[in-house]
């Protein structure tokens, strides 16, 4: 089973009413920051603060109703794991999340808030995968990986069909479109979507320095590892290669990666919050800091960015 156009369509009708449809923001200062007419998406106003509740909602209710009973599993570093968590308690399903101990406590207690039993393990010690698979093998659960999955990168997609149409209702259409990447789940979905939805927009990622394994897998042909020692500051984004799943289709429709230093995510962090109004976690202003600092140029054009989350300490 592969994920197509339409099944990010397909998914966009079947979490209507389940997630949020986030508006498209324009800011005056932004505009002249960059010299582009930007168009923000701004994923934070999510229930659980990111735009993982898309994923995790067509997940879920593209699961037979007698396989959902017998629970979700997910791992993450908590984005993923609190939207798994909020779309299993909307439809009354079992779920267990496990996160690094190291994640940061706003995610650790936003999932626990709701409801999910939480599984703690050490990131530079442990090995996620294997405790998912030993809790789905003991319970019967079904796993929800958080980006290398065919209904979760269709929800995802579904936040470009919307900025799509958002911008197509002001006359409007993206050159150029850049998301944060982890997995690469985000950006698969996403590009999918746009690849019919608005064929002339060009896929950009934006990732932490040291953390850059998408943008130098596109650059070589080939997935290839981070060594996993840099910063933990962009913690939802901290994964080793792209997605066995994910890079395929990004290889084939994303143009190329660009790299923020956490001094430059702060400052995107900053500008968000002052010019934007919005409070916008470390991973989820990689592409707007990737565009602030001019590493990302787009002179004269119309460039959609991804605010991805905004779980972030304050």
């Amino acid at each position: 089973m592969s994920v197509t156009p339409a099944s990010v369509r397909a998914a966009a009708e079947r979490i209507k009413g389940l997630i949020a449809r986030t508006p498209m923001l324009r800011n005056a200062a932004l505009d002249r920051a960059v010299g582009a007419a930007v168009l923000v998406k701004p994923e934070m106003l999510q229930r659980t603060g990111s735009f993982k509740l898309r994923g995790a909602t067509n997940a879920l209710l593209s699961l037979a109703p007698d396989v959902r009973v017998a629970g979700v599993v997910a791992y993450s570093s908590g984005n993923h794991g609190q939207a798994v968590a909020c779309a299993a308690s909307a439809l009354g399903v079992p779920a267990t999340i496990v996160m690094p101990a190291d994640a940061p406590a706003i995610k650790r207690d936003s999932t626990a808030f709701w409801g999910a039993e939480v599984v703690l393990y050490d990131r530079e010690s442990g090995n996620r995968e294997a405790i998912a698979a030993e809790i789905v093998a003991r319970t019967g659960a079904s796993l929800i990986p958080p980006y290398d999955h065919v209904d979760v990168m269709a929800g995802q997609g579904t936040l470009a069909l919307e900025l799509a149409e958002d911008a197509a209702g002001e006359g409007l259409t993206m050159d150029a479109f850049l998301s944060p990447a982890g997995g690469g789940g985000l950006m698969a979905g996403c590009a999918l979507a746009l690849s019919e939805a608005s064929p002339g927009t060009k896929c950009f990622t934006a990732e932490p320095e040291d953390w850059d394994d998408t943008a130098r897998s596109l650059a070589l042909g080939e997935r290839v590892r981070n060594d996993m020692r840099g910063s933990k500051f962009c913690d939802a984004l901290l994964t080793p290669t792209p997605g066995k799943q994910t890079f395929p289709i990004n290889q084939r429709l994303v143009t190329a990666g660009f790299v923020a230093s956490d001094d430059e995510v702060r400052a995107a962090m900053r500008f968000a919050a002052r010019n934007l109004k919005l409070v916008v976690e470390p991973g989820g202003a990689v592409a707007l800091a990737a565009l602030l600092s001019g590493k990302a140029k787009f002179p004269g054009q119309v460039v959609g960015v991804v605010l991805s989350g905004g779980n972030a300490e304050v």
